[in-house]
């Protein structure tokens, strides 16, 4: 069996277990079936809302404030992770303010920066640009910092300069490292969008997983949660794709 196949096999696995435990439920009564939707209800809420347009609407809204949040997040996690990782005089004055501020948790900065950017787009996107940057700005400045001294020795030898060193020898090298960091970031991105769309947001997959709560429909809530899963599965399988393409050469050798 190929990796394909055994994919399909799991997620189709996973869907009858979830099929049987909740028609089960309903048969034996062991919690109000209302709470437990079965697939065929959260399909159908799916097909409702896909058929208004509704869904297309949050899913797009969700999409573009990951995009931008993560995409400056990113930007700023592997300009700033690389100079941090070359530079020790700025990696020891970066460190302390780094692991000082890195542990609070983001949502406990969520109200400040409703009240710093207001109720707007603005206020999600640093939001989840903040949530998103220290984790992948720690994890890349790793990976720079792992890559082989000899390497960027024996490319020196040979007249490379700062900047042939980061193009040629230390990007490739620590490639598998910032994907890893991108990965996580885009989790991350899709945890905290939720809570951001919770507050001050009249679309979005949060938007619409917090109108399932307020009108009791949990059918809907599942379907909101499960939309944020595929967005999140699309995302990663684009950057292990892109993470495949770059490292040709890898496998060629």
């Amino acid at each position: 069996m190929n990796a394909a196949a055994t994919r399909a096999a799991a997620l189709l696995g996973a869907l009858a277990l979830w099929a049987a435990v909740a028609h089960g439920n309903a048969w034996l009564g062991v919690v109000n079936p209302v709470l437990l939707p079965t697939p065929g209800e959260v399909g159908r809420v799916g097909l409702e809302l896909a058929w208004s347009g509704e869904l297309t609407r949050h899913f797009l809204t969700s999409l573009g404030r990951v995009a931008q949040g993560f995409g400056l997040a990113s930007l700023a996690a592997l300009g700033l992770g690389l100079l941090v990782a070359m530079c020790v005089p700025l990696r020891l004055m970066a460190e302390p303010v780094i692991e000082f501020v890195r542990p609070i948790p983001p949502l406990a900065f969520l109200p400040m920066f409703l009240v710093w950017f207001g109720l707007g787009e603005a206020s999600k996107i640093a939001f989840i640009g903040y949530t998103t940057f220290f984790p992948m700005f720690v994890a890349i400045a790793a990976s720079v910092l792992r890559v082989d001294v000899v390497l960027l020795r024996a490319a020196a030898s040979l007249g490379a300069s700062r900047a042939d060193l980061v193009r040629r020898v230390v990007l490739p090298a620590a490639l598998p490292g910032i994907v890893v960091a991108l990965r996580v970031g885009v989790g991350l991105a899709l945890f905290v969008i939720v809570g951001a769309e919770f507050m001050g947001a009249d679309a979005g997959l949060g938007h619409l997983i917090m109108e399932g709560r307020t009108f009791f429909n949990p059918a809907q809530i599942v379907m909101g949660a499960l939309t944020l899963g595929l967005l999140g599965s699309l995302i990663n399988t684009l950057l292990l794709t892109v993470e495949r393409r770059l490292l040709r050469w890898r496998a060629a050798a």
